[in-house]
């Protein structure tokens, strides 16, 4: 699901005590116990108990939509559950009932996501910690769903290195979530399955071959890439491929590494790896940081959980940082420059181990009896065997892309950003409003956040380019306390605070009370959020100067059958983060035949 994981009362000491006595309590209290306490904590109390019976209400719409195979009905109602906490105006921290729940409600959605023999998700034992008073109806579709996410995991087989290391590999379809098309096919499962035709495999009788297998010796030779590696002809071959029938693959892979490369340039830089090894990212992931393969290797590095964590990846039910841009790169850059001396500078060795495990490769440099790839090949798994030729010649193409016959490619621009440490917990669509756009659009500039709410503890997120300033100001001007109980509105010169209320259905008292020292509505303004209204959450791209109301003009045009937004804005000449934004889409969204989409004018 777009998002598994996932906003106070002032009665002031009267809150305590009844936070306090509730703590260990069961949800409904007798009438006589009632009698005896005071009208403002039975009013705390039936807060507490709404947000239970609220949020235990969607978790089991969300049982019944997964259970019918509605996965995206299920994790919208799975994230709802969540939400309540998050959107209601009690303190979460401190009451330890709603803590307890809060925090297995989390865990329990993450295992159904998610499932593994080790560890299940315990849906009974959520319903007791909440105090969710089910029926055996209620209980049986627990089990059901329970039953339902306990799949059995792939056999590791003798062919599948990343298996044959000890990896547990999931099934396709337990990999997606709730909701499938987030992520995407990696290209290193169609790497594993490529063989070379005889033509591709032709460099004696090829003319262009031949020269270009020339010029790989002069690169070789004179060093200019960057790093060294053994010239044969098997890196030739691979540029055969890209030139026919791999040219798509290329291309796209060409384009799309202009949002990143500039990012993993400078990373590898500053962790002293030859700048030209960024490129494996393109084989790995095609620059896609939603990539996927079948051995749930992730993001543009393609981690494998384990080695992941190693490298200082998180992967918890808040997020998984194998699809974040800027840690990712860097744990990539560390772990190769480990690999590399491991085997004292051979880059190519490294490559080889980075796919397949240095194990693999220690053991068929022992059957070699000698450190070199080439002499190891015939050793090594059959992915890893295409794997390093295949980053050669994709390393020779991008450097010079023209003598290869990519001279026409114009790589997407460097996707921008700002980052920044936000509060704990704290609600993306405030993060959204403060910096002018969509809840969206900060989940695509943030692929590793699993759910609409950062982790709990001060996080680092990407924001758009400029807006570091206007989101840090928001920060300092709410307290924490109420970070996730405020909405954000976009004053007009002129308005007055009767014109804001009549429009956010928030009385001019509380309006100004949120905004102390504000004499009239001037910039952004604190609307404060009374109550579970998650559905009153706008979720909407707030005007900008930069869409509508400016006289900005946009083109209008037509999706063909397969197309993407970034296919749609290649196609005119257009940058495919701004067209996704102005649409309120992703640039990687896939777009029916016939959908109208807007170009915006540059």
């Amino acid at each position: 699901m777009k998002s598994t994981i996932y906003k106070a009362l002032s009665f002031s000491a009267f809150i305590f005590l009844a936070l306090t006595s509730i703590a260990s309590g069961q949800i409904t209290s007798s009438t006589s116990s009632r009698e005896n306490i005071t009208p403002a904590v039975l009013r705390a109390q039936d807060a507490v108990n709404k947000v239970l019976v609220d949020s235990g209400s969607y978790f089991k719409e969300g049982m019944s939509a997964l259970k019918e195979n509605r996965r995206s009905d299920s994790g919208a109602n799975f994230d709802k559950s969540v939400e309540i906490f998050l959107y209601s105006t009690l303190n979460i921290q401190k009451d330890q009932k709603l803590q307890t729940c809060y925090s297995q409600l989390i865990e329990t959605v993450y295992r159904i996501e998610f499932p593994s023999d080790a560890q299940q998700p315990k849906i009974r034992e959520l319903s007791a910690s909440c105090g969710w008073r089910w029926s055996d109806m209620d209980f049986q579709l627990a089990d059901d769903v329970a039953k339902l996410v306990k799949q059995p995991l792939s056999k590791p087989t003798a062919n599948n290195t990343v298996a044959a290391a000890g990896v547990s590999v999931l099934p396709q379809q337990t990999l997606v979530g709730f909701n499938a098309q987030e992520f995407e096919p990696s290209p290193l499962d169609e790497l594993s399955r490529l063989e070379l035709t005889p033509e591709e495999k032709q460099i004696e009788n090829s003319p262009v071959a031949q020269a270009q297998y020339q010029y790989i010796q002069y690169a070789v030779a004179n060093k200019s890439l960057g790093f060294s590696f053994q010239v044969h002809p098997m890196i030739q071959q691979y540029i055969n491929y890209y030139r026919g029938r791999g040219r798509g693959t290329m291309e796209v892979g060409l384009y799309r590494s202009g949002m990143f490369m500039r990012m993993a340039r400078r990373i590898f830089k500053e962790e002293g790896i030859p700048e030209n090894v960024a490129w494996l990212g393109q084989v790995e992931s095609a620059w896609k940081p939603t990539a996927m393969s079948w051995a749930a290797a992730s993001g543009l590095w393609q981690f494998i959980p384990g080695t992941g964590a190693a490298y200082g990846l998180r992967r918890t039910a808040h997020l998984d940082e194998r699809n974040s841009f800027d840690e990712a790169t860097r744990a990539s850059a560390r772990y190769l420059k480990f690999l590399a001396n491991r085997y004292g500078g051979n880059w190519e060795l490294a490559m080889a181990g980075y796919n397949c495990g240095e194990g693999n490769v220690d053991r068929a440099i022992r059957r070699a009896g000698v450190a070199n790839f080439w002499a190891a090949y015939p050793y090594l798994p059959r992915e890893t065997r295409n794997y390093v030729p295949n980053i050669l010649a994709t390393i020779l193409i991008a450097n010079s892309p023209a003598q290869y016959g990519f001279g026409h490619v114009r790589p997407a621009p460097p996707l921008q950003y700002d980052r920044i440490r936000v509060p704990a917990s704290t609600n993306l669509a405030l993060i959204a409003q403060a910096s002018d756009t969509s809840v969206q659009y900060i989940r695509y500039l943030n692929p590793h956040l699993r759910s609409n709410s950062t982790p709990p503890e001060p996080y680092v997120i990407n924001v758009p380019p400029g807006k570091s300033d206007d989101v840090v100001a928001v920060f300092r001007r709410v307290p924490a306390s109420k970070l996730n109980n405020t909405n954000l509105a976009n004053s007009v010169k002129g308005e007055s605070w009767q014109t804001i209320s009549n429009r956010t259905g928030v009385g001019v008292a509380e309006l100004i009370a949120a905004n102390p020292g504000m004499k009239e509505p001037k910039g952004k303004i604190f609307v404060p959020v009374t109550g579970n209204k998650v559905n009153a959450i706008s979720y909407s791209r707030p005007t900008t100067p930069n869409t509508a109301g400016t006289g900005k003009s946009a083109v209008v045009v037509k999706a063909q059958a397969g197309d993407t937004v970034s296919k749609v804005a290649a196609r005119h000449g257009a940058n495919p983060t701004e067209v996704a934004k102005y649409n309120g889409l992703l640039p990687n969204s896939v777009l029916g035949a016939g959908r109208e989409i807007k170009i915006p004018s540059m």
